[in-house]
């Protein structure tokens, strides 16, 4: 089941591998929707705000995790791209053994400040200890996200992103199963939601090991493989800045939320049902951009440099087309989405966010070259250079929020994002054609050379 990706029409091979990935990223997302739906609808709108007041934190570690093991993956397909599977097996052995040190790192750091995470945050008293059950068991749960995020990344970078899909199907289905069983039936509340989330992922990370090992046992290193000094490097270097990457937006989307918590628990939950849908709809933008990053590592390492401009092209028209769509949606369904979270009678959640989503949808183009050129970008090994427009998305967010928030109130929640969007491009577009043309050259060079 890998895919080479060096020869074929660039922009089918780019919807072959998007497909699937895409696929797994609305099952995950509708996962998030229906967990949320129940939580709201059956616990309540504080339940809801208690489960939403941690996202953004949630998104600063969890986007580590998954950052730090998409770019692990990024050496893996330079290999298989060069054929050199000798060198591809010790990035895997390298990668497995990076990532299990990092997990029970960072599960004891965040399970010892998970209080002190929702201080910052300014947590309201009334959900706070909803919120404490549920970030907490999120955090007990790192390992598993670790070990399905590396095993995903790994098969992706070698053309398989079906395998990913599947076992993100299994995880999506058990979710929804018991987080209805934790909530309805053992009445488990927030933490059970939770829980349910950890479970299913816990699940689906060891039957895709399991999978894994036993399909792809040619790609699997042995004892004899030995990762080298270099080896560690080079994964660090491409792992490391995609993690920070992540958490350097997470950053700002904490300090927005922080602001916006201090509205009261109505905007928390309105911010979060606007969240769970924005999510869902970006859904195609990370695949496609996922698809062509690996598009281009793949071709890089094979030497096939007019086929790296040729697949960047032809996403960023994909995923601007998308985004175009995609807002219009926004704009006019917003409202009327958020309903699937709260009961039709809370008027002023919904009006939250009904203008948060409308707002969004006016600028939702920009993630259309945003993404691509990033992960492009990130792609080529320019990991230094895509880790600077996560730190101009921070420094957009935290100037709103600071500045713009006591002047217009959750009006200006609402244009954050898209502050932080528009100010990223600025840099990450020209800056990716500047790195796609460096990178065709050097490798052109060592050609004729």
């Amino acid at each position: 089941m890998t895919k080479s990706m060096t020869s074929g029409n660039p922009l089918r091979l780019i919807f072959e591998f998007a497909l699937p990935l895409l696929m797994g990223n609305l099952l995950q997302q509708t996962y998030n929707i229906i967990d949320a739906a129940v939580v709201g609808r059956v616990l309540g709108s504080g339940a809801l705000a208690a489960v939403g007041a941690s996202s953004s934190v949630q998104f600063l570690v969890m986007g580590f995790c998954i950052g730090i093991c998409a770019g692990f993956g990024v050496p893996v397909a330079s290999a298989f791209g060069a054929e050199d599977r000798r060198k591809m097996r010790r990035y895997i052995k390298g990668a497995l053994i990076i990532t299990a040190v990092f997990a029970v790192m960072v599960t004891a750091l965040c399970g010892a400040l998970c209080g002190r995470i929702l201080d910052i945050l300014k947590t309201p008293g009334d959900i706070y200890k909803n919120a404490y059950s549920y970030l907490f068991i999120i955090f007990m749960g790192l390992p598993f996200s670790l070990l399905y995020n590396l095993l995903a990344s790994l098969l992706r970078s070698v053309g398989d992103s079906r395998t990913p899909f599947m076992f993100l199907a299994v995880s999506t289905v058990l979710n929804i199963v018991l987080d209805l069983v934790f909530i309805l039936v053992f009445k488990m509340g927030c933490g059970g939601a939770a829980a349910a989330t950890v479970a299913a992922q816990a699940i689906s990370g060891i039957l895709c090991l399991c999978y894994g090992a036993k399909k792809y046992s040619e790609l699997l290193p042995d004892r004899e493989v030995k990762v080298t000094g270099n080896d560690v490097k080079n994964l660090l270097f491409m792992g490391v800045p995609m993690g920070l990457q992540y958490s350097i937006t997470a950053i700002g989307s904490m300090v927005m939320q922080s602001a916006n918590n201090g509205f009261g628990s109505v905007y928390i939950s309105g911010f979060t049902a606007g969240m769970r849908i924005k999510q869902f709809i970006m859904c195609p933008f990370d695949a496609v951009a996922t698809a062509v990053s690996v598009f281009c590592s793949q071709n890089l390492g094979a030497g096939e440099y007019k086929r790296i401009k040729e697949g960047l092209f032809k996403g960023i028209a994909v995923s601007v087309s998308y985004g175009a769509l995609a807002g219009l949606v926004l704009i006019f369904f917003g409202r009327n989405l958020a309903n699937i979270f709260v009961d039709g009678g809370e008027v002023s959640v919904l009006d939250a966010a009904g203008k948060y989503l409308r707002c969004l949808g006016l600028f939702y183009i920009a993630i259309g070259f945003l993404n691509v050129c990033r992960m492009t970008t990130q792609g080529l090994g320019f990991s230094v250079r895509a880790i600077f427009s996560g730190f101009i998305e921070m420094i957009a967010r935290i100037f709103v929020s600071y500045f713009l928030v006591p002047l217009y109130g959750f009006t200006a929640i609402c244009y954050a994002d898209q502050t932080a969007w528009v100010a990223a491009c600025l840099y990450i577009v020209p800056t990716c054609f500047y790195c796609v043309k460096r990178a065709t050259r050097s490798g052109e060079g060592k050609q004729v050379g």
